[in-house]
């Protein structure tokens, strides 16, 4: 059966391909991980904290006060931001004496920040907001 498209975002039937989707729900994964990756994402949202994430991405461990320095921020809000960072596991702390050192928890934060810095880099934004009909 061929499905008759009505626009690009509506479908004249509930489901082309039911096998595929099959799959696809089969493959999902729980819930519970949707909504920590969501969580990350939103994270990830925020630009202080993706210039303090792309900081130790270059330098490899920083206190909170060169992390201020090198993203502009102050400490309070570096501070706040690495509590946030750390309890979702996305940074981790090295203490020194008193001082305190931040890194990237692991491989897999490096990764996903090294891919959107790429991707970024290859790619330009659609900022709709900048786009409207006037």
């Amino acid at each position: 059966m061929v499905a008759r498209i009505g626009s690009l975002d509506t479908c004249e039937v509930r489901m082309v391909d039911p096998e595929r989707v099959e799959a696809v729900r089969a493959s999902m994964p729980p819930d519970g991980d949707i909504a920590d990756l969501a969580d990350i994402f939103g994270l990830l949202g925020d630009p202080g904290r993706l210039r303090l994430l792309t900081s130790l991405l270059e330098a490899g461990e920083l206190c909170v006060c060169d992390l201020a320095a090198s993203t502009g921020l102050n400490e309070s809000s570096v501070s706040h931001a690495l509590r946030l960072l750390r309890a979702h596991r996305v940074v981790q702390v090295r203490r020194a004496g008193r001082m305190s050192y931040y890194r990237l928890a692991d491989s897999h934060v490096r990764l996903l920040l090294d891919l959107g810095l790429q991707h970024t880099g290859h790619t330009i934004a659609l900022h709709v907001e900048d786009h409207r009909e006037q």
